[in-house]
């Protein structure tokens, strides 16, 4: 084969030798593991209780009996996927803040704010609810387990105003802190309580 062949060969054979690394490069590509939606970092210790998002119904319910309306700051603690703040802003014009020990239920809640184009009026925060300061609500909401509602219950009257409302999804606070108002939503249960002169004597 003379030097004009060869090189005529080589020049035949570089685009199918290119498509062939394109074609390798694509399939390789798509084996690959896809980058995750959500953050899947792992919290920074032991979350208090399971994830169990509380139903729609519930969420309306648990803002209607705290009066939730604009002007109020929602804090939810333990979050979630973020439905309590965000419902509370969307369709009160209140603004929120969500905490939660899982950057995963964070990442959530933020996809769920942007969606629901409310990022303007409410913000998650990865954080332990028992370090958190959430001096500023006008209406906290829980969803967490009887123990933990009561370990927090000297951090809600320590730290919140009076007449700041709490309402919390199946669990009350113990006999020590009665609520004011049960409601039922099917077989769900939900309490509610002011925040009284008492309360904070009582967390002195």
């Amino acid at each position: 084969m003379n030097t004009r062949t060869r090189a005529r060969t080589r020049s035949l054979m570089r685009p199918a030798f290119l498509h062939g690394i394109a074609l390798f490069l694509i399939t390789l590509a798509f084996f690959l593991p896809s980058k995750p939606a959500f953050s899947q970092a792992e919290p920074a210790r032991r979350p208090d209780v399971p994830y169990v998002p509380t139903p729609q119904p519930v969420v309306d319910k648990m803002l209607d009996l705290a009066k939730v309306k604009k002007g109020d700051v929602l804090y939810d603690l333990g979050c979630g996927d973020g439905r309590i703040v965000i419902t509370a802003a969307k369709e009160r014009g209140a603004r929120g803040v969500g905490i939660d020990l899982n950057p995963q239920r964070i990442s959530e809640a933020e996809a769920n704010a942007k969606q629901a184009g409310v990022t303007d009026r409410v913000k998650f925060m990865e954080g332990d609810l028992f370090k958190a300061n959430f001096a500023d609500a006008t209406v906290v909401t829980l969803y967490l387990l009887p123990d933990v509602n009561q370990r927090l219950r000297p951090q809600l009257w320590k730290q919140l105003k009076v007449g700041t409302r709490v309402v919390s999804h199946d669990f009350d606070m113990g006999a020590e802190w009665p609520p004011e108002k049960v409601e039922k939503v099917g077989n769900k249960t939900i309490y509610f309580w002011t925040i009284t002169e008492a309360n904070k004597r009582a967390a002195t």
